[in-house]
């Protein structure tokens, strides 16, 4: 039973002292009425009425209660209480006649009498009342043994009470006396004897539903009938007036008879639910012997009914020789019937016994039986298949000495609680722990104990797979299935346990994050399995640097992300710089480790570094937010640099929320068309002539700001990058791919045909989401020739298949669309682009472009790279030309084209055609010589007179890149706006036709 169900179960206080008041109300009544009849009531008039009507009161109060609670009441027990009733208004009656015969007519009552018929008639309804309310037996031989039970009390009452008593009346009509008197007199005894006789049976068999409701009415009818037992007496009935202490007697036990009903009710009402209620006790040792006992004394009672005749000198008559010889038949029928009844019951207690003894001994657990002393007094034959052990070598032996030492206190605890919690509320329990097996192995056993005679029964299993299989499925829960180092989650509750557990002198502690820079080459170049190989190497590398036995842990997190936790040195004395450093060297150390070769498959030697940020744990802090910082600090490593250890600092979390929201704007912005795309003349540096425009998306922020990609990006982009940071530079290429494509075309039609130069990733070219035919379905849909489209090929990634690339760009060039190579001299990855893919330009990267002019050795290095250009047949293009000296270098070198502040800044579009409507931009001149290439696919707008000089500078516009003002014309660049157009290209040829002289 649950803690709720015993509080429940359990009697209130406030209920016991309601069931109290009414017990002490019935004593004050019943004392208060013994005590006038013992002082005679003051006076013979009242004694006469108090002894009658008094006692018709009382009886008719209790025939009230029993009535009303039989006709309220439904269910086995109601037809006794209506009986009750009936009884107990044929007592009201009869003393009601009674004070009439004595208190009203004041005569004496005649013999025989109507109070006679109603006092005979008293007995009959509270006899089979009895009968209702004993235990109704489930066998015909149950019924049997009750009668003979009833008829074994009743005739040895009668064979004592005739040989003390009624014999003394003489026979019928003797005396003179009317036989109807006589009849009386022996009615009233007789009909005793039945209702004690089965108030006796009633006691030893009665139900357990209202048990003390029950035994109180059978203490009103013991009352009742010991009362009549003495008034029955001819010492006491010669003598007898209405009003003396006999009718106390018979008051109290019509007062406890209306009482019994108010019991019932109480005991209902405070019955626990059926769930709740405890189940039924065994009957006492007791009260079970004196039931079976009970016909034994009844023979008892009648042998000594019959000697004390003898021994009284008196003859045996025929009455008591007769009920004598009844009583013995009665008990010798009884005795054959319960002699039958165990030969039945013990066949069927050895069959029973058989049972459950082939089911023990075939069951493949192991039940034991252990005394209260812990020694084992049987165990099953099944020990043998799961011990090891046979049966007979574990009986006699000690329980605790089979138990594993480390799991006998919690098996003896739980005993101990399982023996004082109640057998009702708690009849097993079970326990789990580990057995010696006979090979001496230690078994895993789950058993469950139930209560057996004083003792225990065990009934035991084997669980050693299942407990291995449970530990293998939490360890594989906990572990990184590749290397074996404990996973995200565990790592996560050992710096829980870290954190919680340590003390304040305990400083020091510190979490690494770990990331491999330049594994996924690893996985591109050489495969999926040495990149696992990989792993497996880093994990044991990290996990032999950490310290074993110093609660240190290294951890796997996913992908080529390592993590360790080192435990402070608990020096409360070392200062926090001290303590930095040591945690710093060993990462730096663990850094170098992992940055060795590592062989993998077929003997291949491999190198990737590694980025360590560190965190320190500082008081309050949870582990959550200790490996959040360990991983700030991790990405701050990788964006400065990689291969490197960082510490974290307060600083980053700011900056990681500053990028965040930077990053939300951004995303917002592409959705809420809060991007600009603005466009700066290419200008060819022979003639000044506007030959394209280049496309620049800018970023209109909120304060007005104009942001460049270059600056929105990398702020974006500085964080952990990854696949939203791929795709939303993928999405702002798309973007200003299709909105250059739809301007171009809009000029075209307004009849400014220069082509544009749109900057594209080159991953987005080879991007399985976008669609083969998406560039031409694009150029068709907004109807631009694709001769007027230049794609700029923005980075050098070398992640990016050249075999792929060189297919889309070739499909693309057969079209008629420019590739231009963007960043041209910026990193190996464009020497090797350009010797694979079909380039038509190349567009000088602005650091070759900004200290041409200062710088002899850069000069020599721009030259040299133009000269490439120009002996591969390219044109070039150099970006960032903001002076006019840079012009000069630039065309002298060989440069073909030029964009920058020298001539103008990003441009509107309406300041755009204006400046497509002069044509051209002032270009300086010098006595050097000039290499000029061919011309970009352009519109012609006429001959531009190099009268120029090196002022012209400032008739461009000077505005930065962060702006989108226009810029004011040239002088004398006039030309119409609404020339007719003609296109010079270049042969289409591929990369490998393209000559290349000898070096």
């Amino acid at each position: 039973m649950s803690a709720t169900g015993a509080v429940l179960a359990r009697p209130s206080v406030s209920g016991g002292r309601a069931g109290l008041l009414p017990q002490v109300v019935l004593a004050l009544v019943c004392g208060g009425y013994a005590t006038g009849a013992a002082l005679g009531w003051g006076s013979p008039e009242l004694a006469l009425f108090m002894g009658d009507f008094g006692l018709s009161a009382a009886a008719l109060t209790a025939t009230v209660s029993c009535l009303w609670h039989g006709r309220t009441r439904s269910g086995r027990l109601r037809p006794a209480w209506l009986l009750f009733a009936a009884s107990s208004f044929m007592a009201a009656l009869g003393n009601g006649v009674w004070g009439w015969y004595e208190v009203v007519l004041g005569r004496p009552v005649p013999s025989p009498s109507v109070a006679d018929f109603c006092f005979l008639l008293f007995a009959p309804p509270a006899i089979v009342g009895m009968l209702v309310l004993a235990k109704r037996p489930a066998t015909r031989a149950g019924w049997i043994c009750l009668a003979l039970d009833a008829w074994l009390m009743a005739g040895s009452l009668l064979t004592l009470s005739w040989s003390l008593a009624l014999a003394h009346t003489g026979p019928f009509g003797g005396g003179g006396e009317p036989v109807a008197r006589r009849a009386f007199s022996l009615a009233y005894p007789l009909l005793d004897i039945v209702l004690i006789s089965m108030v006796v049976a009633v006691h030893f068999r009665r139900s357990s539903a209202n048990r003390s409701a029950i035994n109180t009415a059978i203490a009103a009818f013991a009352l009742t009938v010991l009362c009549d037992a003495l008034f029955t007496s001819p010492l006491l009935r010669e003598g007898y007036r209405s009003g003396q202490i006999l009718d106390a007697g018979w008051f109290a036990g019509s007062i406890l008879l209306a009482y019994a009903p108010w019991v019932a009710r109480r005991e209902a009402a405070q019955a626990p639910p059926a769930v709740l209620r405890r189940p039924a006790q065994p009957s006492r040792t007791s009260a079970g012997s004196l039931a079976a006992l009970a016909p034994y004394l009844a023979a008892a009672v009648c042998t000594l009914g019959i000697l004390y005749n003898v021994m009284d000198g008196r003859p045996i008559d025929g009455v008591m020789l007769f009920t004598a010889c009844a009583v013995v038949l009665a008990l010798v029928v009884r005795q054959a019937i319960m002699l039958l009844d165990n030969i039945a019951l013990t066949q069927e207690l050895a069959e029973k016994e058989n049972h459950f003894r082939s089911l023990v001994q075939s069951s493949s657990d192991v039940i034991m039986i252990a005394a209260p002393t812990g020694i084992l007094r049987y165990v099953s034959p099944a020990a043998s298949g799961v011990y090891g052990r046979d049966a007979d070598e574990l009986v006699g032996s000690e329980l605790a000495s089979l138990i594993h030492p480390e799991d006998l206190g919690s098996v003896v605890h739980e005993v101990r609680r399982f023996l004082a919690a109640p057998p009702g509320e708690e009849p097993t329990t079970r326990i789990e722990c580990r057995f010696r097996s006979g090979s001496g192995d230690w078994l895993n056993v789950e058993s469950t104990i139930n209560r057996h005679q004083g003792g225990l029964i065990f009934n035991s299993r084997d669980v050693t797979e299942r407990v291995r299989l449970q530990a293998q499925l939490q360890h594989n829960a906990e572990h990184d299935p590749l290397t074996d180092l404990p996973n995200r989650s565990l790592f996560t509750k050992r710096v829980g346990h870290a954190l919680g557990g340590r003390r304040r002198t305990d400083a020091g502690t510190a979490v690494l994050f770990i990331d491999l820079d330049g594994f996924k080459a690893v996985n591109d170049t050489v495969g999926h399995q040495a990149g696992d190989e990989l792993l497996v190497q880093a994990a044991r590398r990290l996990q032999e640097s950490v310290r074993s036995g110093s609660g240190d842990c290294a951890a796997r997190l996913g992908g080529d992300e390592f993590a360790a936790l080192i435990i402070g040195d608990g020096d409360g004395d070392q200062d926090a710089a001290a303590r930095e450093c040591r945690i710093l060297e060993i990462a730096d150390r663990l850094r170098l480790r992992l940055s060795q070769p590592y062989q993998v498959v077929g003997g291949t030697e491999v190198r990737v570094a590694a980025s360590i940020g560190v965190a320190f744990a500082e008081p309050g802090v949870s582990p959550g937010a200790l490996m959040r910082n360990a991983d700030l600090a991790m990405y701050r490593a990788k964006s400065a640099g990689k291969n490197r250890v960082e510490l974290y600092a307060p600083q980053m979390q700011a900056d990681v929320a500053r990028r965040a929201e930077f990053a939300s704007r951004l995303r917002t912005a592409l959705h809420d068309g809060e991007f600009v795309l603005l466009h700066q003349p290419v200008v060819e540096l022979a003639g000044g002539r506007i030959t394209a425009v280049a496309a620049q998306p800018r970023w209109r922020s909120a304060q007005g700001i104009l942001f460049t990609p270059d600056e929105f990006l990398r702020v974006a982009d500085s964080g952990r990058g990854g696949g939203e940071d791929a795709a939303r530079t993928a999405e702002l290429a798309r973007w200003t791919l299709e909105a250059a494509v739809e301007q171009a075309a809009e000029r075209r039609r307004d009849g400014f045909p220069v082509p544009v130069c749109v900057g594209l990733p080159a991953g987005r070219l080879v991007d399985k989401s976008m669609p083969p035919k998406s560039v031409e379905t694009l150029l068709a849909r907004h109807g631009l020739p694709s001769g007027a489209l230049i794609l700029e090929l923005t980075d050098s990634d070398p992640r990016v298949p050249l075999d792929e690339l060189e297919h889309r760009l070739s499909a693309l060039r057969r079209l008629g669309v420019r590739i231009a190579l963007d960043g041209f001299g910026s990193g190996y990855a464009a020497i090797r682009a350009l010797r694979r893919l079909p380039i038509d330009m190349l567009k000088l990267d602005r650091g070759l472009v900004e200290g041409v002019v200062e710088s002899s050795r850069l000069h020599k290095i721009t030259s040299g790279l133009l000269r490439i250009a120009g002996d591969l047949g390219m044109q070039s293009l150099a970006e960032g030309v903001d002076l006019p000296e840079q012009i000069v270098a630039l065309r002298a070198m060989g440069c073909t084209h030029a964009l920058g502040t020298a001539f103008s800044g990003p441009l509107d579009e309406h300041r755009l055609r204006r400046a497509l409507n002069r044509g051209s931009y002032p270009v300086p001149r010098s006595d050097s010589p000039v290499l000029v290439g061919g011309a970009l696919p352009t519109r012609h707008l006429g001959h531009i007179p190099a009268h120029a000089s090196a002022h012209a500078s400032t008739h461009a516009s000077a505005h930065g890149p962060g702006h989108g003002t226009a810029h004011s014309a040239a002088h004398g660049a006039g030309h119409g706006p609404r020339r007719a157009e003609s296109h010079t290209h270049p042969a289409s040829r591929s990369n490998t036709e393209t000559p290349v002289p000898p070096t």
